[in-house]
């Protein structure tokens, strides 16, 4: 556990004070993450308060908060309802003002006895004996006691923090922190100040400071945090491209007529002009000795797979092996069949690995992969398990790679690293794909490391899709339409939020009662669709439950399959022609663009159905309207990234991910870019400064980059 705060003065604490267990405040801060000096410092406040003034009461209009001075004349508990105590003020200018507590111990009845003079702040507003305040903050205090020399700091804290406590911490923290000056002079934008000034400042603001300046970050103390961290960003993705080019990896090259060749001409249909150019590219990295590290993305619907399989061919081509990873057994699932129905015509073995597949089956699949009888391997995370054991891997795919935690993605890179060639040390490349298209902007910031390959170009046959926006009480027409569309030869997909409704616990703002679920929506549909075969699959079921189920929708022989999100990617089946989402609002625009995308999967016109319930937020509005708007799935990434920012986007809460706490990457461009030109001209001519540049801001999470 770490050791409590010191005092500012840096004096150890006693052996009696390490043996003490943490207080409550310790305890929270510990939760915060609140333990060392510069974590203390860059602790900013959420807003301020401005105890350097004092108001007359005469001047004080309802609804402003004010800090005043004023002499208790009076204080009483009544019943009005409730106890509450009831304090009459009066400032030096006769004036008075009501003070109402609700909720009171002895301690202020002890404080506010009359004579007693007090310095208040709160809210004014009008009651029924004129001016007064409910809950004000107090203390008492004597004609000379001085005001607050700058704006007093509102920390983020927890019901276990007090403020006082947590402003006594951060100024001990920004006393001891080392923000001496890392970075040569012309780093820097011109106009900003020290980061030591910057830090003093935000956390101290004159009384002359510019409230809207602080509120909207666009103060030059602002400026040089956000500065500084964009460019402990750049430098430590850069940083991680040198050092990777410093690495061997296999060459890959397709032999004339080879796999590769073969796979090609027995595709029952041509690539499109992206798909081709963005094979080139990963061709082209394949057959350097320095290991690729590659994110391809591409819409939904674009054809990845048909990539990623070409790539694998290079790979076995050269006699190397090849492993694709998906976050989901579904997905994986879904990859394995498209594989083996190109490949094994070909001859290629393909071997197959998931957390449900035990006993003799893995271990026929451990030992092919193991002797290299098996040139390509298919599988959830299972694929990097202790037990399996490949003989020359070559290339890894990992689809979707931002779903993994950042623990399995590292993982996945110290095995690769384990399962190369024999005697030299050799990494195997790394090619990863993703259907949420990332904003050019957070590509720079985030992907600083990696080369990107974007699939812009949809292929030839697909139907567009409506996107047609109901209310839940139309719920009754949705229903019907699923009845024709069925009757027609067409199949459908209702998705929904919730398994069960005990799973509505963790979620807030609606009752339980008012959220459709999976099983009572599947029991509705039967009801309701006498004669169509109704089907149901979400992630509680085992795997060889969901398995059954999505072949029988596959093979069309269910008519609607109720979902939860376990069908958001990877799904394809070409006949289903309506995507119903309900409870739309609750889904995120990413989220809602993946599964609208299970749909126009073939020749027939496709229907995307969003239902939702009121009320709708104003970010749930936003989203129903860009989904009803666009089907462009870079327009729907740019939008989302200015609803959630980057850290919702990059799934930082589950990832685990080092994204940026001050800069905002739409608002910051002008300082994003010259912290790109800066980075490889600290990391060549100062080396030292860059580390520490590193270190100061990032320390272990600059590992999280490279997963």
């Amino acid at each position: 556990m770490p050791a409590p705060i010191p005092p500012a003065d840096d004096a150890p604490p006693t052996e009696a004070a390490q043996a003490k267990p943490p207080s409550g405040p310790q305890r929270a801060m510990e939760r915060l993450g609140l333990v060392t000096p510069m974590a203390l410092a860059l602790h900013l406040p959420l807003r301020y308060e401005d105890e350097t003034r004092l108001t007359p009461v005469a001047q004080v209009r309802p609804g402003q908060v004010v800090q005043v001075d004023a002499v208790v004349r009076d204080a009483r508990v009544e019943q009005r309802g409730r106890r509450q105590l009831v304090v009459q003020v009066q400032d030096d200018a006769g004036d008075e003002l009501v003070l109402r507590f609700l909720h009171f111990y002895p301690s202020h009845q002890k404080s506010l006895q009359a004579g007693a003079r007090v310095r208040l702040r709160g809210e004014v507003r009008t009651g029924m004996f004129g001016r007064e305040m409910v809950h004000p903050a107090f203390k008492v205090v004597d004609e000379h006691t001085p005001l607050a020399a700058s704006l007093t700091p509102v920390y983020p804290a927890s019901a276990q923090l007090p403020q006082a406590y947590l402003r006594k911490a951060v100024a001990g923290g920004l006393q001891r922190a080392p923000l001496g000056e890392l970075l040569p002079m012309g780093t820097v934008p011109a106009g900003l100040p020290p980061l030591r000034d910057a830090l003093r400042f935000l956390h101290h603001p004159p009384p002359s400071a510019s409230l809207a300046q602080l509120e909207d970050h666009t103060h030059p103390a602002w400026q040089r945090l956000k500065f500084e961290e964009l460019l402990a960003q750049q430098l430590s993705q850069m940083q991680a491209r040198r050092e990777r080019a410093l690495l061997q990896a296999p060459p890959l090259q397709p032999e004339a007529g080879g796999l590769r060749d073969q796979f090609v001409q027995v595709l029952p249909f041509a690539l499109t002009d992206a798909q081709q150019r963005v094979v080139d590219e990963i061709t082209a990295d394949l057959a350097l000795p320095q290991p690729m590290h590659r994110l391809l993305q591409g819409d939904v619907g674009s054809g990845k797979t048909v990539v990623a399989a070409l790539a694998a061919c290079v790979a076995m081509d050269a006699g190397w092996q090849c492993a694709l990873m998906a976050p989901t057994e579904i997905l994986a699932e879904q990859h394995f069949a498209k594989l083996v129905q190109w490949l094994t015509p070909l001859g290629v073995q393909v071997a197959w690995l998931s957390g449900s597949r035990k006993g003799k089956l893995r271990k026929q699949q451990l030992e092919a992969i193991a002797s290299g009888a098996a040139k390509l391997v298919v599988g959830t995370h299972a694929v990097i398990q202790d037990d399996v054991h490949f003989q020359r891997l070559g290339l890894a795919v990992v689809d979707e790679q931002h779903r993994f935690g950042v623990a399995q993605r590292l993982e996945l890179r110290r095995k690769l690293r384990e399962q190369t060639a024999t005697g030299a040390r050799l990494e195997p490349h790394l090619l990863m794909m993703s259907a949420t298209p990332i904003p050019r902007t957070l590509a720079m910031t985030y992907f600083a490391d990696l080369e990107v390959s974007t699939i812009d170009e949809l292929p030839p046959g697909r139907s567009p899709i409506v996107t047609r926006v109901f209310a839940e009480g139309r719920r009754d027409e949705v229903i019907a339409r699923i009845r024709d569309e069925v009757t027609r030869g067409r199949q459908v997909y209702w998705v929904c939020p919730l398994v069960e409704e005990s799973d509505a616990e963790d979620l807030t703002g609606k009752s339980m009662a008012e959220l459709n679920n999976a099983t009572a929506t599947h029991a509705e549909l039967v009801g309701s669709l006498q004669g169509i075969a109704v089907g149901l699959v979400h992630g509680r079921m085992k795997a060889a439950e969901k398995a059954e189920v999505m072949a029988a929708f596959k093979n069309n022989q269910i008519g609607v399959l109720v979902a939860t999100t376990v069908i958001e990617v990877g799904v394809d089946v070409p006949n289903a022609s309506l995507m119903v989402i309900d409870h739309a609002e609750r889904f995120g625009l990413a989220q809602l663009h993946q599964l609208r995308g299970r749909v126009g999967r073939g020749e027939a016109e496709s229907v995307c159905v969003l239902l939702y319930s009121q009320p709708l937020s104003d970010t749930g509005k936003q989203r129903l309207r860009a989904m009803a708007e666009t089907t462009d799935g870079f327009e729907i990434a740019r939008r989302d990234l200015e609803l959630r920012g980057p850290g919702e986007f990059m799934g930082a809460r589950q990832s685990g991910d080092a994204l940026l706490r001050f800069a905002d990457l739409q608002e910051d461009a002008p300082l994003l870019a010259q912290a790109r030109r800066m980075a490889p001209l600290l990391l060549d001519r100062h080396p030292e400064a860059a580390r520490e540049q590193v270190a100061r801001w990032l320390g272990g999470k600059a590992e999280f980059l490279k997963a």
